[in-house]
């Protein structure tokens, strides 16, 4: 959520660094409502100052033992009229947090004005794609070589944009896994975290899926209004995780984090559930846009002047996972129109694949300042003013396992439809030297 203050102070100023994401911003709408809020306090100061005053009035009056009845009538009165400018200021505040609620995080200066994903500004390239000396398949046809991936039945079990991965295939895909893990925990100074795959809305609310994206969530439906009582839930408050950076952030939701544990790396293997909203007729062969998939993530929360700097940091962890598995890759700088919600900048690594003769996106890295902070008032303490600031949050994909092991399927293709074994991930599947689809 973006500051407030900043907001009633400088919201030209707002609107401009929002225009940079094609967002226009209603200036009209939040000067009146914010000026209706204005008024609507300092009459309710005035009328709970006038109350004091003729309560204090009423208390001299009785002593003197005159008729306080008028007094009590009007200081009634007052309590009304109170009461209604109370309630007339709490609807405003709460049309102004509604629309606090929906305004995206404000871009980092370095963020280039653009359209969509064609206006991203690409920064290197690193490796270079392989020359085949045969056609090469894609891992969709790779993966039918004995059912290794099973779309056929993922969509019989569940439905569409579900997939059941077999034998070796499935090794392989549990190796990058451990890969991911080790390199950032042994290497990279994460602490590996396990979280529920379920959260509650406050937490969605945290990180910024919701309201916005609510329609991009797998909400839980469970039990009847009897079993919800007793858990003392509400079966709407619950959903799917979307990714791990949703609980994995909000361990430090409503808390006060000492300078001095700072900063927090966390590293998380999960699933990810996603229901794809608006992406109908996008990339449906294949692994590529699935409704579940797994993802091993990085979470930092660190001081605000370190932020940028961590972001940097998280791109270089990202690419060792790349660089080990020796795929080549390019790194991009998101424009203002392909940036996320939450973020105030983001960098892209995208992987080549061969069978599509294009860089397609494995890991999306973002620093979101102080945006999610401030939802979830996660705030850390100021060593020499004691003082309690908001910290800075980010996150990224390290990786995107599906994708990777994409990435590996059809750079490492042998013409006999073999899969070669990256050096890296020999020794986590007994260093075989190729997995062959069965």
């Amino acid at each position: 959520m973006l500051d407030p203050k900043l907001i009633r102070n400088d919201l030209p100023h707002v609107a401009e660094r929002l225009s940079i994401r094609n967002f226009t911003l209603d200036q009209e709408s939040i000067s009146a409502l914010d000026a209706q809020r204005k008024q609507l306090q300092q009459r309710s100061e005035e009328l709970q100052a006038e109350r004091n005053t003729r309560a204090k009035s009423i208390g001299q009056a009785k002593a003197r033992g005159e008729d306080i009845a008028p007094l009590l009538a009007e200081t009634s009165r007052m309590g009304d009229e109170l009461d209604e400018s109370k309630k007339q200021l709490a609807a405003v505040q709460s049309s102004l947090d509604d629309i606090l609620l929906s305004l995206p995080n404000v871009v980092d200066t370095s963020v280039v004005p653009g359209r969509d994903e064609s206006d991203n500004v690409e920064l290197r390239k690193v490796g270079t794609p392989r020359e085949f000396s045969f056609k090469p398949l894609d891992h969709t046809d790779l993966g039918a070589r004995g059912n290794a991936l099973d779309f056929e039945t993922g969509t019989k079990l569940t439905g569409s944009r579900f997939t059941v991965m077999r034998g070796e295939l499935a090794t392989l895909h549990r190796a990058l896994i451990q890969l991911m893990l080790n390199t950032h925990t042994q290497e990279h100074g994460y602490t590996e975290i396990n979280v529920p795959y379920i959260v509650n809305a406050d937490s969605l609310r945290g990180t910024g899926q919701l309201p916005k994206f609510e329609e991009d969530l797998f909400r839980l439906v469970w039990g009847d209004a009897t079993t919800q009582a007793e858990a003392g839930a509400d079966s709407s408050d619950y959903y799917l995780i979307p990714t791990s950076e949703v609980p994995v952030t909000n361990t430090v939701r409503d808390s006060i984090v000492e300078a001095s544990d700072l900063p927090i790396r966390y590293t998380c293997h999960s699933p990810c559930f996603r229901s794809e909203a608006g992406s109908y007729g996008r990339d449906t062969r294949g692994l590529i846009r699935q409704h579940q998939f797994e993802k091993v993530e990085m979470v930092q929360i660190v001081h605000p002047d370190e932020s940028f700097a961590a972001l940097e940091q998280m791109v270089s962890h990202a690419e060792a996972i790349l660089q080990k598995l020796e795929l080549p890759y390019r790194v991009v700088s998101l424009c203002g129109g392909d940036i996320g919600f939450a973020a105030a900048k983001t960098y892209d690594l995208e992987v080549w694949l061969p069978a599509q003769n294009a860089y397609r996106e494995i890991s999306s890295i973002s620093n979101c300042t102080d945006f999610q902070a401030r939802r979830m008032q996660a705030r850390y303490r100021d060593p020499q003013t004691r003082k309690t600031e908001l910290l800075h949050t980010l996150n990224g994909s390290g990786l995107a396992v599906g994708r990777t092991l994409i990435a590996i399927m059809e750079n490492y293709q042998q013409e006999d439809g073999s899969i070669k074994v990256p050096d890296a991930l020999r020794p986590y599947i007994g260093n075989q030297g190729a997995v062959l689809l069965p």
